[in-house]
């Protein structure tokens, strides 16, 4: 009997056979990564889409990309933010895009596209969690 309850938590906490840490590690790094991991390959390829046009649209705009060596409290949310976006924050960092100072409003948009493309990625990174843990049905 308790073989039989532990065999079937064992079962529930990974959903299709994949780990559920995968799933969110796999999400965090890349765009709808998650999603794919799972099989659910529109949802992932709208998330990835939304979350890159956003991360570019915030780029092409000037905005500003956080870094985490900053003492302000909102500096380290926007660098939370943007870190959000997994690989897409390491790629800017690399090619040196946001360096500049936000001096419009027009760049200001384009800093908070960048910080909201992290967010969603987090937060469907956490939804391809859920579905990989069994929390949420597939």
């Amino acid at each position: 009997m308790a073989e039989t309850a532990s065999s079937k938590a064992c079962e529930s906490s990974t959903a299709g056979g994949v780990f559920p840490a995968i799933v969110l590690l796999a999400g965090w790094l890349v765009p709808g990564g998650g999603h794919m991991v799972l099989g659910k390959w529109v949802r992932a390829a709208l998330l990835m889409v939304s979350i890159v046009a956003m991360f570019a649209i915030g780029v092409a705009l000037g905005g500003k990309v956080y870094t985490p060596n900053t003492g302000e409290p909102l500096e380290m949310l926007g660098f939370v933010g943007d870190l959000g976006a997994g690989l897409l924050y390491g790629l800017a960092r690399l090619l040196g895009w946001g360096q500049a100072p936000v001096l419009t409003a027009v760049a200001d948009y384009g800093k908070m596209f960048i910080v909201v493309a992290g967010l969603l990625n987090v937060v469907a990174a956490v939804d391809a969690h859920s579905l990989a843990s069994g929390r949420k049905p597939l």
